[in-house]
């Protein structure tokens, strides 16, 4: 209907009226207004229907010009995004000065239901609303923490008795999106109004209450029966910085990388204690680079590089968000931009691990996953750390083709290959952790494996310790399968057969070969030569710990 937009272009002109009463910048006013459209919106199937119409009705981009339009569409999306559960900067700069901000958060929340039917609008859309709407109405009145922060009745406008989908203005919103959005897409269930029961706010003590329309009969029921909460588990206390070097140092290998951690967490103690004396500190970028083949402990790092941030005090959470390209890239031009922007959301106050990040190149769908993941470096450099790891050359590549990156990744990290005494350690570290022992001959057997393994970029390192672990206690339950009464010894040594084997489909027995026994070409290569095939992390060879966690693509 080419009439649609209509409203939001009226609740835009009436927002920028509003501001101007108040005192504040109507062009402001407006772009957040524009903002908030776009983000409701933007989750309208199909998008870019959703950005024609926004388009028309705000005069940002020429509607018929589908990728111009959708282009300032997502981009305005993006920036509007994190007003969704918060106020906006005029709104709080409102509050702030006691000046007209219940006004000026009911005109931002009219343009908020006025963008419900943008491309058609949908039960998505309509969420959208909902919690937009509220979060300006509240942050008009109070600091919010979270959307959906209970009220004091009578501070705002509208009935706090209420839920959000009982709100009068929010319900003919979502009456719109019935009417004239899209007809295949379900239509919002509006709850009706209940009374609270006696003595709420709702429903006052003494007060009528309603019974059945026929018999005028009032129904009780008993109250429900109190269910004993369940005893939260404590929280794992935070470990110090301190404690985080230790388990870094207790890592088997990687000297290189842990003096570049040490290096990086002097510097940033330092800062803290130059700020603290009120000196001036230059802009260190915080964002890593870690470069290496798979297997050589880059995730368990990056996990450990957010816990020490956060233990500084640099980061609030410090939780890892480990993505690679297929988390971050969309089928459509457009939807890459919220869809890598929604990855960043969920990373902020922690590190966001980018695995394979070099696969972004090549592409528009990678390039415009670049451009935003670019931009929220930037809006969001006190709150998000960015790692992205890959193999080196086309790491540096990568990073050379796409100068905005580059300019932000000062810090490159390289995680060199296990040598065979350090992937021992780390098969009888493993094998330690589960119950098993590995005889002096089955380390043998090992190395000599290892010998006839090439080291290309495809050998796993930690991941073909672990891997060949695995198969070795296949082959030693196959072993002992028959045996009716194993001893203790029995069932924990792993002997050279359990892993010859694997090299060698002829059972062999006694002393190995000193050159090694030879794998057949393309055995264990398989998962290691290709990454994301493989069915665990790379870094869980050296972090048992960490065994069961999904993978998240070859580091």
């Amino acid at each position: 209907m080419p009439d649609q937009p209509a409203p939001l272009r009226v609740a835009l002109d009436e927002l920028a009226a509003v501001a101007r009463r108040l005192g504040v910048d109507a062009h402001d006013a407006r772009r957040e207004g524009v903002a908030l459209a776009a983000t409701v919106a933007s989750a309208a199937q199909p998008m870019y229907r959703a950005a024609q119409d926004w388009a028309r009705a705000t005069g940002m981009a020429d509607p018929d010009n589908l990728k111009a339009a959708n282009e300032a569409f997502v981009e305005s999306a993006s920036s509007g995004r994190k007003w969704r559960g918060s106020p906006t900067t005029l709104v709080a700069h409102l509050r702030a000065t006691g000046t007209g901000a219940a006004e000026y958060a009911d005109a931002l929340a009219d343009v908020v239901e006025a963008a419900a039917t943008l491309g058609g609008g949908n039960a998505a859309v309509a969420e959208n609303v909902v919690q937009t709407a509220q979060a300006q109405r509240l942050g008009a009145t109070q600091v919010l923490t979270s959307p959906g922060l209970g009220v004091t009745p009578g501070a705002l406008s509208y009935d706090p008795s209420l839920s959000p989908l009982q709100d009068p203005r929010i319900q003919e919103s979502l009456r719109l999106i019935g009417a004239l959005g899209n007809p295949l897409a379900p239509t919002p269930t509006i709850p009706s109004p209940q009374p609270l029961g006696p003595g709420t706010a709702g429903n006052p003590v003494g007060s009528p209450q309603a019974g059945d329309p026929h018999t005028g009969a009032v129904a009780t029921a008993d109250p429900p029966a109190a269910v004993p909460a369940e005893p939260e588990e404590p929280a794992e206390p935070e470990k110090s910085v301190e404690e985080l070097l230790a388990e870094l140092d207790a890592m088997i290998g990687l000297d290189r990388v842990k003096r570049e951690v040490h290096q990086q967490v002097a510097m940033l103690k330092v800062e803290q204690k130059r700020v603290a004396a009120g000196m001036k500190n230059p802009d260190v970028t915080r964002h890593l680079v870690f470069v290496g083949n798979p297997g050589t402990g880059k995730t368990t790092v990056a996990r450990m590089v957010s816990g020490i941030y956060h233990a500084l005090g640099l980061l609030e959470k410090g939780h890892l968000v480990e993505v690679d390209r297929s988390e971050l890239v969309a089928g459509y031009l457009g939807q890459t931009a919220m869809k890598t922007a929604e990855v960043c959301d969920k990373a902020t106050g922690g590190v966001l691990f980018i695995d394979e990040a070099y696969a972004l190149g090549g592409d528009d769908y990678g390039k415009e996953s670049i451009n935003t993941l670019v931009k929220e470096m930037e809006d969001g450099r006190d709150k998000l750390v960015v790692i992205v790891a890959g193999y080196t050359h086309p790491m540096v590549v990568f990073m050379a083709q796409n100068p905005g990156l580059s300019s932000r990744f000062k810090t490159v990290i390289e995680f060199d290959d296990y040598t065979d005494d350090e992937l021992v350690l780390i098969l009888r570290k493993l094998a330690s952790a589960a119950d098993y022992d590995i005889s002096r001959e089955a380390e043998m057997t090992f190395r000599g494996i290892l010998a006839g393994t090439a080291r290309t970029q495809a050998f796993g390192n930690g991941r073909f310790a672990r891997n060949l672990l695995e198969e070795a206690i296949g082959r030693h339950a196959w072993r002992l399968q028959d045996v009716e009464d194993p001893t203790h010894a029995q069932l924990r040594e792993l002997k050279p057969e359990d892993f010859r084997q694997l090299a060698d489909p002829e059972p062999v027995g006694g002393t190995p070969d000193p050159d090694g026994p030879r794998e057949p070409e393309g055995r264990s290569q398989t998962s290691e030569g290709n990454p994301e095939s493989t069915p665990g992390s790379a870094d869980e060879s050296d972090n048992p710990d960490e065994r069961d966690r999904p993978a998240g693509g070859a580091t």
